[in-house]
């Protein structure tokens, strides 16, 4: 899953990205409103994190701009120092999904962002599953035919978004985009690599099975649909 969070006191912005990236999450971060709506306006994240008070262009501000896009549907947390019921209805008419006031506890962050991303990838159920193979964000797990298969963060990313878009072919370049942080230099060769990490954990296993991952030459890969 792939967090944005826009805030501008470092400390706090430090402090959220190393949090939620230990608890799974894949975490971009933006210290304006300006550079946060143009991440955001890309739609690869499944949960927006959104200071009210930002320079450039506050939150409120963003909110409302990004609503009025087509097809950007992201839910939006607004985590703002303002706690009147007045302030709360003003966000939530402007597009914000859900609203944190601060100071607030991580482990109430983090059931919030789950919360709205479930929202987001109905049914409500948080389980993946494909052809034997179970995947449960929550708890980091994985397991195909009851077996237990040990992921890392960045493969059961990987294979999270792969299943999610199970019987679409997803590019290379899509992959960077949704499983990797927006400011890290990753080659498609690098992806590559993850899929053969991924195939060896999933599919050589079970030979007697069908094979999940597919590479689909020229364009990228797909989990098949079955």
């Amino acid at each position: 899953m792939k967090i944005l969070i826009v805030e501008d006191e470092a400390k706090l912005a430090r402090t959220l990205k190393q949090g939620l990236e230990q608890a799974g999450f894949v975490v971009d971060t933006a210290d304006n409103g300006a550079d946060g709506f143009d991440l955001a306006s890309e739609g690869s994240y499944d949960v927006i994190v959104l200071d009210w008070m930002l320079p450039e262009m506050d939150g409120l501000t963003v909110c409302r701009n990004l609503r009025r896009q087509e097809n950007l549907n992201t839910p939006i947390l607004m985590l703002t120092a303002k706690n009147q019921v007045d302030d709360k209805t003003e966000g939530l008419d402007n597009g914000a999904d859900d609203y944190l006031s601060k100071p607030f506890a991580f482990s109430e962050l983090v059931a919030r962002i789950k919360a709205l991303a479930r929202r987001k990838d109905k049914p409500l159920s948080t389980i993946l599953k494909t052809d034997g193979l179970m995947i449960n964000p929550q708890t980091m797990e994985a397991s195909r035919y009851g077996q237990r298969i040990n992921l890392t963060k960045k493969e059961l990313a990987l294979l999270e978004y792969l299943v999610k878009h199970k019987g679409q072919i997803v590019t290379k370049e899509q992959i960077i985009t949704h499983v990797w942080p927006h400011d890290t230099d990753i080659l498609p060769n690098t992806v590559e690599a993850y899929i053969g990490f991924l195939r060896k954990k999933i599919d050589k296993p079970f030979p007697n099975q069908i094979k999940l991952i597919e590479t689909v030459r020229g364009f990228g890969y797909k989990i098949k649909h079955v």
